[in-house]
């Protein structure tokens, strides 16, 4: 499988066009060998009469195609060759054989072509093609007698053996297809559904899943929303390679993300060089404080790990508050689910105003931990914050 990834290969081809070219370059290249055993059979059976070398015309022309489309980097070539000799030369055969019963329902095999108008084209050319398909059954319904009259001498045991071997071996490519739009059906399901966990919680993707027209908003009274900082990284971002940058801060927020996931918390967004998580929605905990708090003490080791890895000085400030907000999801084309309120505003006034390597909280977090024996306090001094007025704030500490 890995070899066909080499077909027709560009290294500007997407993930789809790449699957698209394995697919064609496999299907395609099954259904010439076969082409080749159905010559041997036919030959062996029928004699060297012309009807007996249509399969081997088909190997040939899909074979030509297969290689043109591998020199133009196009894997429509292959496709529409494919496409063209299954839906016809199928049917010339069953014609020149003496109909539908001596050539064994050999025509069950263009069916094929609209099915891979389907994987490889679209719904309207799939259309199409399944018409021409029809079309070639009413020939063959309304000329039958014609074709039975010009028919070779076929014997009643070659006839079941061109009828077991046809509807067989078509059965199970029939099958592959099915189980590859089944299969792709399902693959992209799973790849919607992990991006919606990967953007909203679990509980806001099932709605959003289930209707997505709903208006999602909720008031949750006991949330914990801590913001982090990374201090001085818009001078390293200057002076540094944006693959360097992206690649740094991509490390840091990756293993942020890991210790969001690990308490159970939420991450709300990144804003820049800023990290935004929230504690106890969308469902409520009695321990929303305490753990915000322990997430930021991980956090300052994690970055501590990361600069002796790196053997960079990047530092954190982080600022938590506890309070009521309000969340749901905004957006028409970029959905995201977001938090409003003074709760949000305050856990933002508390990072800008807090130390760097620090957890800064506010005087209503304090209340919500100060009874754990693992947290030790530190009260500053009141501080005056641009629209709030004076502000209790605490640095606490994990002893």
């Amino acid at each position: 499988m890995n070899l066909l990834r080499y077909y027709a290969y560009n290294p500007e081809d997407s993930d789809a066009v790449i699957l698209d070219k394995i697919a064609i370059s496999l299907i395609a290249g099954l259904c010439c060998i076969v082409g080749f055993i159905w010559t041997a059979m036919y030959v062996h059976f029928l004699g060297p009469v012309w009807p007996s070398f249509l399969p081997l015309l088909f190997t040939v022309v899909v074979g030509c195609f297969l290689f043109i489309g591998h020199f133009t980097k196009n894997h429509l070539w292959p496709v529409y060759g494919f496409i063209i000799c299954i839906l016809y030369i199928p049917a010339v055969f069953q014609w020149s054989i003496g109909g539908v019963f001596d050539a064994g329902y050999v025509l069950a095999w263009s069916l094929i072509a609209p099915l891979a108008g389907l994987m490889f084209l679209s719904f309207k050319k799939a259309i199409s093609l399944l018409c021409l398909f029809l079309v070639n059954i009413i020939i063959t319904v309304v000329f039958n007698d014609y074709f039975m009259a010009h028919r070779l001498p076929v014997t009643e045991s070659v006839r079941h053996t061109f009828f077991v071997m046809n509807l067989s071996v078509s059965s199970v490519v029939f099958f592959s297809f099915s189980y590859y739009f089944v299969s792709s059906m399902i693959k992209e399901r799973l790849k919607a559904n992990n991006l919606l966990l990967n953007i909203f919680p679990r509980s806001v993707a099932r709605t959003l899943k289930n209707n997505a027209d709903k208006t999602i908003a909720d008031r949750h009274h006991e949330v914990t929303v801590l913001f982090a900082d990374l201090v001085g990284f818009t001078q390293f971002s200057t002076k540094n390679t944006p693959e360097n940058v992206v690649s740094s801060l991509g490390r840091i927020f990756s293993e942020f993300d890991d210790l969001t996931e690990k308490y159970g918390l939420e991450k709300i967004k990144t804003i820049g060089d800023a990290y935004m998580v929230a504690s106890g929605i969308p469902i409520e905990r009695p321990n929303h404080a305490y753990a915000a708090v322990m997430l930021g003490f991980e956090m300052m080791e994690v970055l501590n790990r990361i600069n002796d890895e790196k053997g960079e000085n990047f530092s954190i400030r982080i600022g938590i508050h506890s309070g009521p907000v309000v969340a749901g999801v905004i957006g028409k084309t970029k959905f995201a689910y977001d938090l409003w309120g003074d709760t949000v505003n305050t856990a933002s006034r508390m990072e800008s105003h807090g130390i760097e390597g620090q957890v800064n909280i506010s005087s209503a977090t304090y209340q919500l931990v100060k009874n754990q024996p693992m947290f030790s306090f530190e009260k500053r001094e009141n501080i005056i914050v641009k629209g709030k007025g004076e502000m209790e704030m605490y640095i606490v500490q994990n002893t």
